[in-house]
């Protein structure tokens, strides 16, 4: 059904553009955080920030779909699927987020939970994704930085 909505209520050129833009094959090459020292980081509710770096994605917006894949010695390899739409939230600034929600090969999410990411950058080689937790108190921003195949 939120799918259908998003459809139904059109996109701007800026999503449109973007959708464009972000459909191919990713590698996540690294994640990084503003704050000093060693942080034990999960992201996505589902491998570390190891885990991650490497890790290969797969953007299909005409369904927004997508697949990500881990492979990664010591960690839970293998194919995750999921569902993603890109969201403008400031039509003057350009600002943009990024919702993406874990589902099964056939579109089903178990939890019926997804995260969203503040789409910082997006060029024809480079994305990089912000998540801003609280810790202690205070903001701890968590970058995920892309390269396109």
């Amino acid at each position: 059904m939120c799918t259908m909505t998003f459809i139904g209520c059109g996109s701007s050129k800026v999503v449109r553009t973007s959708k464009k833009v972000i459909k191919g094959n990713w590698t996540l090459h690294s994640v990084s955080h503003n704050q000093t020292g060693t942080y034990d980081i999960t992201l996505l509710n589902d491998a570390s920030k190891g885990c991650f770096e490497g890790s290969s994605w797969q953007f299909i917006p005409n369904n927004n779909t997508g697949i990500y894949t881990i492979s990664n010695d010591g960690c839970s390899n293998g194919e995750r699927h999921f569902i993603f739409t890109i969201d403008e939230i400031d039509e003057v600034t350009g600002l943009y987020d990024f919702l993406l929600k874990p589902t099964d090969q056939k579109g089903k999410s178990a939890t019926n939970k997804g995260f969203r990411l503040r789409l910082k950058e997006l060029s024809e080689t480079t994305m990089q994704w912000q998540q801003t937790v609280n810790l202690d108190g205070k903001p701890f921003t968590i970058n995920m930085n892309f390269s396109k195949l």
